[in-house]
């Protein structure tokens, strides 16, 4: 993960925050149609970068130019998103109680609520997707639609890619008239570059999508500053999936053809990755099981991201294939090679895997472990034990839903994304989506990293009393000139 790149000294980083801090203050001059024209500038920059672009970050990455490409696609297509977010206005939850003087026993005052940007956000890319979560990605685009500054800290393992992407930013922020720090980039690798950034006096929030123990490591240095301030980290998830009796009876073949793509599916490098699933015992599960080994031993190693990926990869799936009890383990079966990593399931019984936590672990990569359970009751004590998680998926027939009502109730507790019948990964960018959930799959399960409401992670209320109307927000003015949805008097109003 080499690079040529500099890396910034504390001080720097320092004077990188102050200058973030006075361009947010520049930035809230701006009208949401001119962040709105910023937005899709730096979209039109990416894409007139072109072929080169993605070329490198295969270069970088080792991911195939079509994934790239379809990556590239989602970039752009939710930088326009929170443009249109602008434009549609209301995503700022204004509300107002106009003043009630004659209520007795006490008349009440005009009270008008809005959200407002935090400040300046330190956005880290993440490795597994070099540019939808990472230099101009969710968080760049939701933190500058949110009207924050943005400071990234590239990914290392994508160093170039994230550069290329920066210079095409600095030429939407010309282009736009946009103040010159709106967003700033810096190269590092060290672990004092990125704690300096989270404790820098200026830094109002943080975004992470990475490791548990990268994600942890940022909130405590947060905790640890005179002034905690909020960090959304995306961390480890096993996304378990349930599949029922009457489905494993009926559609063996078919679960295991989707499953075994799942699992594999950009080479298990995605936080959504199916890396746990669970069965009541018996012979449709039998079957399920025989018919997903015969898939994930055609499916080829393919290298992953780069080799400390790989290295975690082989450590811990190795670690959790010695574990006793741990049976039944199928892999590809063509050997890899290199930084290649192998497709790998294996079996184990419900009541190993409640005595063995380090089964629980995430294995990052094309890997996934069948829990086999007695009854139903064992299912759900399995399913509890398990911590908070991205995505959790029961796959069943409408005998199924209608026969585990118990099963299902508990789901939303778990999981911030609850699927039916189908496969995690794949994550639709639109209002409707929950990329977050409880500890440890994010730090804060009140938010998401993924639609319109990932805007909500850089921003907090502010009320205003009696304020002249003048001087309010034009979306809290009396005449309504923004032309807004808006919480009037307890209905919703234009």
């Amino acid at each position: 993960m080499a690079n040529n790149f500099k890396e910034e000294s504390i001080e720097e980083i320092n004077i990188i925050m102050q200058q973030s801090q006075s361009a947010f203050e520049a930035y809230q001059k701006t009208s949401a149609e001119q962040k709105a024209l910023f937005l899709e500038a730096i979209a039109d920059e990416i894409e007139a970068i072109g072929d080169a672009l993605l070329q490198k970050a295969s270069e970088e990455t080792n991911l195939p130019l079509p994934r790239l490409t379809g990556e590239r696609a989602r970039t752009t297509g939710q930088l326009r998103m929170f443009a249109g977010m602008l434009r549609e206005g209301s995503w700022v939850e204004a509300s107002i109680d106009t003043a009630l003087p004659d209520r007795k026993p006490l008349p009440r005052p005009d009270l008008r609520k809005m959200l407002v940007p935090l400040g300046p956000v330190v956005v880290f890319g993440a490795s597994n997707f070099p540019f939808a979560y990472s230099t101009a990605g969710g968080d760049t685009a939701s933190a500058l639609g949110a009207g924050c500054s943005v400071v990234v800290k590239a990914h290392p393992a994508h160093a170039e890619t994230s550069e290329m992407v920066y210079q095409a930013i600095k030429k939407a922020i010309v282009s736009s008239n946009m103040p010159e720090h709106v967003f700033q980039h810096v190269h590092g690798t060290s672990f004092e570059s990125g704690k300096a950034l989270v404790k820098a006096d200026d830094t109002a929030a943080v975004g992470f999508t990475g490791s548990t123990v990268g994600g942890l490591a940022l909130l405590q240095y947060s905790s640890e500053r005179k002034k905690p301030i909020p960090v959304f980290s995306e961390m480890g998830s096993i996304n378990p999936v349930i599949f029922l009796p009457d489905t494993l009876n009926k559609n063996a073949a078919d679960l295991a053809a989707q499953y075994a793509g799942s699992i594999t599916l950009g080479v298990g490098q995605f936080c959504t990755n199916p890396g746990l699933m669970l069965a009541v015992e018996g012979e449709g599960l039998d079957n399920f099981y025989k018919l997903l080994g015969n898939g994930i031993e055609e499916i080829k190693p393919a290298k992953m991201l780069h080799a400390g990926i790989h290295s975690a990869y082989e450590k811990k799936s190795h670690a959790a294939l010695e574990q006793s009890g741990v049976t039944s383990v199928v892999k590809s079966a063509t050997e890899a090679i290199d930084i290649e990593a192998q497709p790998t399931i294996a079996l184990v019984s419900a009541e190993t895997f409640l005595e063995n936590h380090l089964l629980h672990e995430e294995v990052f990569g094309p890997y996934s472990l069948m829990v086999a359970c007695k009854d139903e009751q064992e299912l759900i004590k399995v399913l509890k034990s398990v911590s908070g998680q991205l995505t959790t998926t029961v796959m069943g027939t409408d005998d199924d839903f209608a026969g585990h009502s118990s099963l299902l109730q508990l789901l939303p507790s778990i999981a911030g994304r609850v699927l039916f019948n189908g496969v995690p990964t794949g994550v639709e960018v639109c209002a409707s989506m929950v990329h977050g959930g409880p500890f440890p799959a994010t730090t804060d399960s009140r938010f998401t990293a993924v639609g319109i409401n990932a805007a909500k992670r850089w921003v907090r209320p502010v009320c205003y009393q009696n304020c002249p109307d003048a001087l309010l927000p034009l979306a809290l003015q009396q005449a309504n000139p923004t032309n807004i949805w808006r919480l009037f008097d307890g209905e919703w109003k234009k």
